[in-house]
């Protein structure tokens, strides 16, 4: 499941799309528009900034940038950063001790092939797409 970290950070990014005029955009405009606490998206945008997806400045004129252009992310990346691992099953996460049942698990392909079709779609993507 999306927590709410993960689906916040998209509103976040495609109003940030939507309302840039190449100055820094302030949190508490976009919390205003979101209907999110300014709180709460001052974590998640910490971390955004952290992952690389935004650049912020504080002070006067203060506030966030996207770094790329919007068609120049995926929901994919997005997602990855605020929720960690999307896999379906434990054993298939990046940061998974090797199953000793894989050679001989009758399910593994079977979420194998799930999780490779979320992650492409996911990766297909992008904020264009929702804009």
């Amino acid at each position: 499941m999306i927590s709410t970290r993960g689906r916040y950070a998209i509103r976040v990014l495609i109003d940030m799309a939507e309302n840039d005029n190449g100055s820094y955009i302030p949190l508490k405009d976009i919390a205003a528009r979101q209907g999110i606490s300014k709180k709460y998206l001052e974590i998640i945008v910490k971390d955004m900034v952290a992952g690389g997806l935004l650049v912020g400045a504080s002070g006067k004129g203060g506030g966030y940038k996207l770094c790329r252009k919007p068609e120049d992310y995926s929901v994919g990346e997005i997602l990855d950063l605020m929720e960690g691992s999307l896999a379906t099953v434990a054993c298939l996460a990046d940061d998974a001790e090797p199953c000793p049942r894989a050679s001989e698990c009758q399910t593994l392909p079977l979420w194998a092939e799930y999780d490779k079709l979320t992650h492409d779609f996911f990766y297909s993507k992008h904020l264009t797409d929702l804009l």
